[in-house]
């Protein structure tokens, strides 16, 4: 599943490409998405204006300019298994291409989604103030998130400390495979209460998490299956990774086999040795 880094990869790898430019025609090759495609979303979306992209958590807004779409913002959402490109004029699309947007300058903002979990909606309001949005806590790499956080917000909680770490109104963003390598460099075994995590300890956890969300990004992101950047690159941290997808081998660090659990209904990966 895209997490953060992928999700802001795309960011990235789009933006030079769509900001500015006026949306001359939408093709909708497949309306069931998680959420469906709104009807009429091309009439509302032709002849608008793409302004600068954000990223919240592990959404896209593309907020949007003239007409009709005057202060509404595209909320998408990559799901699984999607991806957006950027493809040309005359680039025949791909089985699972289920959504264009064909720009005035023959770019095509495509989006690519096997498992359709993902979606794009249509918001006319505030984005701030949609129902998925307005609870997310703050994001991983800004000020608002440290080890302070999460030791006030972990007190008196007995659910294991790495799926309070993947709660998004604890912190957004922080994934499977980014809060098992956080949890490796910080020390911290994943099935502790995160009740019982001293301050000390969570402030390693925060500047392990931002460290490992800041290098995997640098890195375009972790390609495990069916991600690629909006340019159409795979991802490289995963050559980096030290314990996700790693049980049974030998730790980095120790040399001790690594071992997998199950914790909150999502498989771990951890060091015996290392993280206690």
């Amino acid at each position: 599943m895209p997490e953060l880094p992928e999700v802001e990869t795309t960011r990235r790898g789009i933006a030079s490409h769509v900001e500015g430019r006026e949306i001359g025609e939408v093709i909708v090759r497949q309306p069931r998405l998680r959420v469906p495609v709104p009807g009429d979303l091309a009439e509302r979306l032709v002849g608008a204006r793409i302004g600068t992209l954000a990223r919240r958590a592990k959404y896209l807004l593309l907020p949007l300019s003239g007409g009709e779409a005057a202060g509404a913002t595209l909320l998408w959402h990559l799901g699984m298994s999607g991806s957006l490109r950027i493809a040309r004029l005359g680039e025949l699309p791909r089985k699972h291409d289920h959504l264009d947007l064909v720009l005035d300058d023959g770019a095509i903002l495509r989006y690519h989604d096997p498992r359709r979990f993902g979606f794009v909606d249509w918001l006319a309001g505030c984005p701030e103030q949609d129902s998925r949005l307005a609870r997310l806590g703050p994001e991983p790499l800004s000020a608002a998130f440290d080890g302070e956080r999460l030791y006030r917000l972990s007190r008196g909680r007995r659910v294991a400390v790495k799926p309070f770490l993947m709660d998004n109104t604890v912190v957004v963003g922080v994934g499977n495979i980014y809060a098992s390598e956080a949890l490796f460099m910080a020390g911290i075994d994943p099935r502790r209460a995160a009740g019982r995590i001293s301050a000390e300890r969570y402030a390693r956890l925060a500047s392990a998490a931002k460290e490992v969300l800041a290098a995997a990004i640098t890195q375009g992101g972790t390609t495990l299956r069916d991600f690629v950047g909006g340019t159409g690159e795979p991802g490289y941290f995963k050559q980096r990774l030290n314990v996700y997808g790693r049980h049974g081998q030998p730790c980095r660090r120790c040399g001790a086999e690594l071992r997998l659990i199950t914790l909150g209904q999502r498989a771990s990966v951890y060091c015996p040795h290392c993280q206690t």
